[in-house]
């Protein structure tokens, strides 16, 4: 199942939304850079909490978060790929 779920989403047509193909938490993003992390439900686990911007609904500075999250992890865990036009 896994198999044909990872070839035919491939497929032009099987999935109906691209962005959401570009989207997935596993696909390289398009700047070259790690991804932002993902959270889910409960919005506090084990001591964690979801963080507050990400429950706001304010679609413009979630979006930030994403691309300045992204780039600390990047940073924190690849930093070649930041540095690597340099």
């Amino acid at each position: 199942m896994v198999l044909v779920d990872s070839v035919s989403r491939l497929v032009t047509g099987v999935v109906g939304n691209k962005s959401s193909i570009e989207d997935e938490s596993f696909s390289y993003s398009k700047s070259g850079i790690l991804k932002y992390p993902v959270y889910t439900r409960p919005e506090e686990y084990e001591g964690r909490a979801v963080p507050e911007v990400l429950l706001s609904g304010n679609h413009e500075e979630v979006e930030k978060w994403r691309n300045d999250a992204a780039v600390e992890i990047t940073q924190k865990y690849r930093p070649d790929l930041i540095n690597k036009d340099k």
